[in-house]
């Protein structure tokens, strides 16, 4: 990238930056400009009254003889300037490292809830992306730490600025030469930092996917969920090698990095150093030849120090910006990740009562070489039933993901109640749909939250819970718990209490009940975890508290799926078999194999 186009890129970010500072707090911000800005000219001042110590001290010795102690008033009075301005110099450091602070928390808060709002409007597909995954791992990494870095920076390199000129005012007076050697002397560190900043930068970008990957690692050690089976399988030394392994690979990395970069730094850094013992030099030898004080001496090597030190934090400083920088358009393009559309708006459909079509439905994975569903036609009218059966991955979860809008399908069309399921306004179609996946959360909540997050209008209504309770059948166990619905569920938190498959799988059945205004129940798997006795019973209760309702289930239990009116067998994402149970068995297709092979197993 050209220098110029390097330093409109850093400026912008920096721009950006400032703003999302702005937004976050205004106060803090603007008390952080004011410390920088008191922070900038204070040391200079210092500087000015050293000399004047320094001078007044030669003058008092000289006096002394005469005037006695009365010679020393002047110089008393200098320290005492010098004191105070070194007490708000301390002072100002302090406040701007408290407001460094509480922005942090802040600001880290604020691009968390940026990426998480942003999360909430991206598809299903985007988050089935790994390359899109490793972005958004990338950027809630450093979220918290790298905006306000970037703004520090910023901020410091503006204070450093205001020292560098007022210390300039100061040292014109000795040789306009020395401002051009301290600038000399930290440029080499500079352009050291700068390049190894930006490949810092791309190894981090780079590496995302291993760093994903040992997370993934360290949950299944110590998640509640996999430790079960990682202890029973012995896989806990194979998961720690591979650990072990991913880390001394990106550990040899960034030692290579590391290296590089503080030796460069190191050999360059020799040239600054050079530079203020030629300054040194020179300022002693003014000093020996009369042509400055004593005190002027001692402020200029001051002033000589402090402005290298100066000018290479400001160096740094933008080196730090160009990394940082990297990083904040990182989160600046995920933020920019196209989000489709949602120009629903129906809240009527054209047909009222016609209730659920698929017409010629197809839809393929990004990059999958075939497609998941194929020219799917099917028709639910309002108080039917339809059973979708086939082998796990014929298509069945797809279609209901269709169906709840979280894809949309690649050809043909969904129709709910003769209009185009794109065209329903969102929260009127998620109203309409209750539905329990075959891999449901079981959240770290109390009961009735768990039961509330079904219908989150009526989230802490317990009467609700109670009824949805009742016709999900999990009321029964739910009174016999300790603290009923109030009970903290799993293991996570303080007095958690854990719960069976059984237990939790009705759990997840009530929450679908929550949705009173429900017309489309989806249910897919829904008994995978219940005996035949508590399976049976849930199907005859779900039976009556279905009527007029529109009713798709997925199941691999044949004695649950012989009842529906319409049972539809997929292959391969293609409908193979259509019709209701004694139709398909007269038919001695593959549904009648299916069942036959299942049957046997009860005979």
């Amino acid at each position: 990238m050209p220098l110029i186009s390097r330093f409109n890129a850093l400026f912008d970010q920096a721009r950006r930056a400032l703003l999302l500072v702005w937004a976050t707090s205004r106060g803090l911000f603007l008390g952080l400009v004011l410390a920088t800005l008191i922070a900038g000219v204070l040391p200079a001042l210092a500087a000015w009254l050293g000399q004047r110590i320094v001078d007044a001290v030669v003058t008092a010795m000289q006096l002394h003889a005469q005037q006695g102690d009365a010679a020393l008033w002047p110089v008393l009075r200098y320290v005492l300037m010098e004191a105070g301005v070194l007490a708000l110099l301390s002072g100002t450091q302090r406040g701007l490292s408290v407001q460094q602070s509480l922005l942090r928390v802040q600001l880290g808060q604020k691009v968390n809830t940026l990426i998480l709002e942003k999360a909430q409007t991206l598809s299903l597909v985007q988050f089935e992306n790994s390359e899109f995954y490793d972005k958004l791992v990338r950027v809630r990494r450093e979220a918290s730490t790298r905006p306000l870095a970037l703004v520090m920076k910023s901020l410091g390199l503006i204070q450093n600025l205001i020292m560098l000129i007022s210390f300039a005012v100061l040292l014109v007076h000795f040789s306009p030469w020395a401002l051009l050697l301290l600038v000399i002397g930290a440029l080499p560190v500079f352009f050291a930092e700068a390049h190894f900043s930006g490949d810092a930068f791309r190894l981090f970008t780079r590496r995302a996917p291993e760093s994903r990957q040992q997370n993934y690692i360290e949950t299944l050690l110590s998640h509640e969920a996999y430790i079960k089976e990682v202890k029973l399988f012995g896989f806990a030394p194979l998961l720690l090698q591979r650990y072990r392994d991913t880390f001394a690979r990106l550990y040899a990395e960034d030692r290579r990095l590391t290296l590089r970069r503080d030796g460069w730094g190191f050999g360059l850094g020799l040239l600054g150093t050079g530079a203020f013992y030629l300054a040194y030099a020179w300022v002693v030898i003014d000093a020996v030849h009369g042509n400055i004080s004593l005190g002027q001496m001692t402020m200029y090597l001051v002033l000589f120090k402090q402005g290298q030190s100066a000018v290479s934090s400001s160096l740094s400083a933008i080196s730090g910006l160009y990394e940082d920088g990297l990083y904040l358009s990182s989160l600046y393009e995920y933020l920019a990740e196209p989000v489709l559309a949602d120009c629903g708006h129906l809240t009527v459909g054209a047909q009222p009562g016609d209730g659920l079509r698929f017409e010629n439905v197809g839809f393929r994975y990004p990059g999958a070489s075939r497609a998941a569903l194929e020219g799917i036609d099917l028709h639910v009218v309002p108080g039917k039933s339809v059973a979708l059966v086939g082998e796990n991955g014929s298509g069945k979860t797809t279609l209901i993901k269709l169906l709840t809008r979280l894809y949309r399908p690649d050809q043909g069309r969904i129709l709910l109640d003769g209009s185009d399921l794109q065209d329903w306004e969102e929260n009127t179609l998620r109203r309409r749909i209750g539905v329990i996946f075959q891999d449901y959360i079981r959240y770290q909540f109390t009961v009735g939250e768990n039961i509330g997050v079904g219908d989150t209008s009526a989230f802490n209504d317990e009467s609700r819970w109670q009824a949805a309770a009742a016709e999900g059948m999990a009321a029964p166990f739910i009174e016999g718990l300790d603290r009923g619905y109030a009970t903290q569920l799993g293991r996570w938190f303080a007095g958690g209490q854990e719960l069976s498959g059984g237990q939790w799988q009705k759990i997840a059945l009530s929450r679908a009940y929550m949705r009173r205004d429900a017309d489309i129940l989806i249910l897919d798997e829904p008994t995978s975890a219940l005996d035949p006795a508590a399976e049976a019973a849930v199907f005859e209760h779900f039976s009556q508290h279905t009527e007029g309702r529109m009713t798709l289930l997925i199941s691999h239990r044949f004695s649950s799926v012989r009842n529906a009116d319409q049972i539809m067998v997929l292959e391969a994402g293609r409908i193979l078999e259509q019709g209701d149970h004694d139709s398909l068995i007269a038919a001695n297709g593959h549904y009648a194999k299916l069942f036959d092979l299942q049957a046997r197993g009860y005979r």
